[in-house]
Parts: structure tokens; C-alpha cells; sequence
């Protein structure tokens, strides 16, 4: 069924939004403490002293000239107060936002000083705050003042520092949490697409922006495909081995109505390698499909059969470990992983050792044999589907050089590690490490 996707914002939209609705909060917020700073009060006391000081200093820079203010107003200034006089009053107070509160209390305490237009300020921040400003003098000049001790009762310090932090924190909390929002089905599209081609794998919902949906759209008809084609080939693999062994047992039957012994055994040997040629190539393309599931096996029982079963064969293998040492895997997967590395172990050595050791975070099993060994160019090659190694070990095995691809599949399966390396003795070890679950 198709679904049809929606109309929506796409995802540069959706950040340009984020950061649109981030300007806005910082803008408000920013806003609002500069007007919580006009609302700053002092105690009455202070509000007092500022003001009584204030009437002086100006009464007295009035009744002088103006070239001897500004050594005068250097005589004003005391351990609590600075005065300066300048025929203008700075740009930094003209500009400077009023402490609207302070400014009620000092007219409050003298209110003749509203007729000389006092402008407040408050500069620095935390326990270091003071207040400056400035009143007019009669003729038009400026008195400045400031606080030497910084204003502890503002209740600025820590409140300030948290207030200036919180438009930062609600930015990234807010930012945050909506980005996480719009990049959700991008994370469940990446979690899709890691279970492409397993049993788990289902269809994604369609969400998030515009340009999301069309690539979870084209994902969902892909994953589609793909699963087609895994359907097709199991069809199609069961059919095979199907047709295959029908007259493979029409010739086994046949062969027995050969007289010549000779001849016999060849066309059973050329049917048994056509056989194990076509059981190899099935498992190994049918890799995960099977459907089984992990159950807890006995590994070291495992290992000690696959050995007690080679040893039948005429082949010298010696089981090396613990009685018991159980752990949930694929049984037959797993199963059939062991007989591998055990059967391509007899074909090229005369002896040949399994070693269960468990440990406190994972199973290490081993097949070691005496062989020739593998050119250490050619391990990691080895491992590859249809690669046989005819200069290390001679052609007169079965198969299509899948075993060991088979064994690698098998043990990631189990979300193990598989590894080949020479003996320093002479022969290989194959190593299958398992972690504890």
C-alpha cells in the first residue's frame, strides 16, 4: 500500500525555525532582566546618605565659579562618594537605563532634586556593583557622582549570574530537545537499515520533514526489494537442492549396477563430492535465513561428539577441555561450524586437537592440527568465499572453499571473533572466541 506523505516543513525549515524560536527566547529574555535592573532598590539608609550628599555637593558647586568646580567637587568627594563636574553629562549616562526604584528613593528623601533630572546607573556586576549617575546644575552643567563601596543589598550577585544564565540553559534545553525531535526518525531509519536483510527487519513509519520521508519512502521500497530477492533465492536454493540430489540418487543407484570395483568407488566418490559440493553451497547461502534460534548448548558436549565422530572416520582427534561448559547458540549452525574446521583439519594433518577453555568473560574453543599450515599472506584471504589454497594444502578435499566462510558467518552470528594462525610447532589453529552472554 503507498502511503501518502503529507505536506510539511522540510528540514532546513525546521532549523531555521529552531533558530528563529532561540533568537525570540534569547530576545526575551534578554528584555526582560534589562528591565528587572530599572527595579533594583537600595535600603533607605543608603537611599538617605546618597541623597543628603547629592543636595550638598550641588549646593555648594552652585555658589562657585565655574573654573574652580572641578576642584572643588575633588574636596566633596569622600570614602563613600566620588563627585565630578563637567559642563555635559557623558554618553554613557544619557544612554544608561534608569534604576527606577533607586530614583523613587533618593526623591523620596529630598525631593528638591527632582527638578535636577538625576540620572542612575549601575555599573559592574555581582559584589562588585556600585552606582553612578548625575543631576544638573542650575546652569545646565553636570555633577557626577558615584558609590566607592559596591551596593550589597541589591540582591544582584548570584540572582544575577543565575538569571543571566537561564535564557542559556532554556536556549539549549529548548534547542536541544527539538532538534532530538527532528533527527528521531533519522535515528530509527540508521536502526532499519542496520537489520537490512535479517528476520527482524520490518517496514519504517514514514515521519519527521519533508526531505526525511521521501528517503524512508525510497528505504521502505528498497528494504521491499531486497527481501524479494532473499524470498526469490530461498525458493530457489530449496528447488535446486531439491532437483539436484533426484538424480544424484538415480546415479548412486545406477553406480551399484557397476560391476568393476574400481569404477564404483569413483562414480561414489564423484557422487559424495558433488553431494558435500552442494550441501556446502546451500549453507552457505542460506546464511541467517534458516530461522533458528540461539538455545543453550553444551559446548564442550558439542565439541567432544564432533571429535568422538571424527575419530570413527579413521581420523586422530583429541578432545581437550571440560566436561561441561554450556552457552545459548545456534545449535546446528554452530554444529555444522565445528564439523568444518574439524573435517578440513583431517584432510591435511595426521593429528588434530579441540580445546573447550572458558573464562570469566568469554569461551575460547580451538581446533589445532599439525598440517602445513597456511602462508601468512593468505589468512585473512582464506577466509573469503570459493578461495581454496592449492599451494598450502593439496586439492583432494570436497567442497567449493566455502568451509571457512561459513565458520566466520556462524561465529559473528554469536557475536563471537573467528581467527586462523600458524602454530610456532608447525600446523594451524583456528580459534573461535565467544563472549559470555
Amino acid at each position: 500500500m503507498t502511503i501518502m506523505l503529507r505536506p510539511s516543513i522540510g528540514l532546513i525549515g525546521r532549523i531555521f525555525g529552531i533558530l528563529l524560536l532561540a533568537i525570540l527566547i534569547e530576545f526575551g529574555a534578554s528584555t526582560f532582566f534589562y528591565e528587572r535592573t530599572s527595579q533594583l532598590s537600595v535600603r533607605d539608609d543608603e537611599a538617605r546618605r546618597l541623597a543628603e550628599h547629592l543636595v550638598i555637593a550641588r549646593k555648594l558647586l552652585a555658589e562657585e565659579p565655574p573654573g574652580q568646580r572641578t576642584a572643588l567637587a575633588a574636596d566633596l568627594t569622600t570614602s563613600r562618594y566620588i563627585v565630578r563636574w563637567s559642563p555635559a553629562l557623558p554618553a554613557r549616562l544619557q544612554i544608561a537605563p534608569t534604576l527606577d526604584r533607586v530614583h523613587r528613593q533618593v526623591i523620596a528623601w529630598e525631593p528638591s532634586l527632582a527638578a535636577a533630572n538625576p540620572r542612575l546607573r549601575l555599573t559592574g556586576s555581582g559584589r562588585s556593583a556600585v552606582i553612578e549617575g548625575g543631576v544638573t546644575m542650575p546652569d545646565g552643567s553636570w555633577m557626577q557622582f558615584a558609590t566607592r563601596e559596591p551596593v550589597h543589598e541589591l540582591s544582584f550577585s548570584l540572582e544575577r549570574i543565575l538569571l543571566g544564565l537561564a535564557p542559556a540553559v532554556a536556549i539549549i534545553l529548548v534547542g536541544g530537545a527539538l532538534v532530538r525531535q527532528t533527527l528521531l526518525p533519522m535515528r530509527k531509519l540508521a536502526q532499519a537499515a542496520e537489520r537490512v536483510g535479517s528476520n527482524e527487519a520490518e517496514e519504517l513509519s514514514e515521519a519527521g520533514p519533508r526531505e526525511l520521508r521521501r528517503v524512508i519512502r525510497a528505504f521502505n521500497r528498497m528494504q521491499a526489494r531486497i527481501h524479494g530477492l532473499i524470498e526469490d533465492r530461498t525458493q530457489a536454493l530449496a528447488a535446486v537442492g531439491h532437483d539436484m540430489r533426484t538424480p544424484l540418487a538415480r546415479l548412486r543407484l545406477r553406480a551399484d549396477a557397476v560391476e568393476d570395483p574400481e569404477v564404483h568407488r569413483a562414480i561414489e566418490a564423484d557422487i559424495g563430492e558433488m553431494e558435500a559440493m552442494i550441501r556446502s553451497l546451500l549453507a552457505y547461502l542460506n546464511g541467517d535465513d534458516d530461522g533458528e534460534q540461539p538455545v543453550p548448548v553444551d559446548l564442550a558436549a558439542l565439541c567432544q561428539t564432533v571429535a568422538d565422530d571424527a575419530r570413527d572416520h579413521g581420523g586422530d582427534v583429541r578432545y581437550e577441555g571440560p566436561d561441561h561448559c554450556e552457552r545459548p547458540v545456534r545449535r546446528s549452525a554452530f554444529k555444522r561450524a565445528l564439523v568444518n574446521l574439524v573435517e578440513n583439519a583431517v584432510h591435511h594433518a595426521e593429528r588434530i586437537w579441540v580445546t573447550v577453555k572458558p573464562g570469566d568473560a568469554e569461551i575460547v574453543l580451538r581446533v589445532e592440527d599439525d598440517g602445513p599450515g597456511i602462508p601468512e599472506e593468505a589468512i585473512q584471504r582464506v577466509l573469503q568465499p570459493f578461495v581454496r589454497l592449492d599451494q598450502a594444502r593439496a586439492r583432494d578435499t570436497m567442497g567449493l572453499g566455502l568451509g571457512l566462510s561459513i565458520v566466520a558467518r556462524a561465529v559473528a552470528a554469536e557475536g563471537g571473533t573467528f581467527a586462523l594462525q600458524n602454530r610456532s610447532g608447525g600446523g594451524l589453529r583456528a580459534e573461535i572466541r565467544l563472549p559470555l552472554r
